[in-house]
């Protein structure tokens, strides 16, 4: 059978029964079309043992595969082969074959907390042309540090999912299509408060709670990714809007937030994830270490 139309059927099965995001429909096109295109299959009965094991070869050897790349690669073509033989298309598993590598245990890259300021100072006192933009683009970035939000999450939010009155801000949605509720400082609060007074006066009417300049829809994904490279640029800091992230979790738990709030805050569906935070902060396993029964010892 044409490969391809099997996987279209793979793809509505994925995204109408299973709900799966367009985003892990689109990473299954992704590996799915490089395997067939790099060994030349058009037919299911094509896929052998031998081409799907130098898949992983060639990956490895000669695209320099890290081990999440060859994990994200392997659970794809997993989903996908075992979807065929569940429905008769194919009669073995050939990726049960491969080995899975060990993940490497990285520590994730994060700023400092006055590199933290420096950028939301940068942000604010930026020479924009509109007062707008200044509120807007403050608002944005107190949110990655303050709320430690996702980049899809932040530009999915809706006027509605924002609660100053009550502190709080409803992601929908999030990784895992899974929903969850996320305290707001009064720091944030305070910020936020100033951006929608401003985006009330120019009467911006779209749903998104962070809004475009020129147009009444919401702030795009392109235009969040040119705003952080002109901030890296003038900030001379290299940071990502994940790095931003990295860093709400770690300042969180130096503040001396417990690891399990954190985790929710995070979204996180294991606490394991959560726990490697832990790592990436000294000051925290220093605080950690005064808490030690005889630390008050005097020996003379």
């Amino acid at each position: 059978m044409n490969i391809q139309r099997l996987a279209h059927k793979f793809y509505d099965y994925s995204s109408y029964i299973k709900g799966y995001s367009p985003q892990t429909i689109g990473r299954y096109r992704q590996v799915i079309n490089y395997f067939c295109n790099l060994y030349n299959i058009s037919e299911i009965e094509e896929i052998t043992e031998v081409n799907v094991r130098n898949l992983f070869v060639h990956g490895r050897a000669e695209r320099n595969w890290k081990a999440n790349t060859f994990i994200c690669y392997h659970k794809s073509l997993m989903v996908f082969f075992r979807w065929c033989v569940e429905n008769g298309y194919m009669k073995k598993n050939f990726i049960e074959c491969v080995e899975i590598p060990k993940l490497e245990k990285r520590i994730p890259p994060k700023l400092t907390k006055q590199e933290a300021l420096k950028i939301l100072e940068i942000v604010y006192n930026y020479p924009y042309d509109y007062k707008f933009l200044r509120y807007r683009n403050h608002a944005i970035y107190s949110m990655f540090i303050f709320a430690g939000l996702r980049r899809k999450e932040l530009l999915n939010l809706k006027l509605t999912d924002v609660d100053i009155e009550n502190l709080s801000i409803f992601v929908r949605q999030g990784k895992g299509s899974k929903d969850r509720v996320v305290p707001m400082s009064y720091t944030l609060a305070q910020t936020l408060e100033r951006y929608l007074k401003e985006r009330k006066r120019l009467n911006k009417t779209c749903p998104e709670f962070f809004a475009s300049l020129n147009r009444n829809k919401g702030f795009t994904v392109s235009g969040l990714r040119n705003l952080t490279n002109k901030m890296k640029k003038v900030s001379k800091i290299q940071f990502s809007v994940h790095k931003l992230r990295h860093t709400f979790a770690t300042l969180m738990l130096e503040g001396g937030c417990d690891v399990y709030s954190l985790s929710r805050m995070m979204g996180h569906s294991d606490i394991k994830t959560t726990t490697i935070y832990l790592f990436a902060s000294a000051e925290h396993l220093r605080s950690q270490m005064v808490k030690h029964p005889l630390n008050d010892l005097c020996i003379e």
